[in-house]
């Protein structure tokens, strides 16, 4: 039997219910998903309403689907790989012309000058 709405693709619904647990949406009138609140932010999630609203259009993706066609979703599938690249950007360390020596590069001296006390 061919998915509908295969694992990986990316759907639009309408948030239908928020709970403590995550937020309940409706992909068209035979599907509906939950997006479980460690799926909605990849930080820290006190309250499913501060991120999603009543009735509001959502994009997620499809993670899973159970035997009642129900689908998991979820929303920071689809922002982890932007959040990725912006924060590797944002801690790019400016070109150092100088460097530093290994430990090793120094060992024979330390070895040496201990000798010598």
């Amino acid at each position: 039997m061919k998915l509908l709405y295969p694992i990986g693709s990316v759907v639009e619904g309408i948030v239908t219910g928020i709970k403590p647990y995550g937020a309940f949406v409706s992909i068209d009138d035979t599907h509906t998903g939950l997006i479980h609140i460690s799926e909605i932010s990849g930080g820290y999630v006190d309250d499913v309403s501060k991120f999603v609203h009543l009735h509001e259009r959502v994009r997620v993706k499809v993670l899973d689907i159970d035997e009642d066609q129900h689908l998991r979703l979820s929303l920071k599938a689809l922002h982890r790989k932007n959040k990725r690249v912006k924060s590797a950007r944002a801690y790019r360390l400016p070109k150092s012309e100088k460097g530093f020596s290994t430990l090793a590069a120094h060992l024979d001296a330390w070895i040496e000058a201990a000798l010598q006390d």
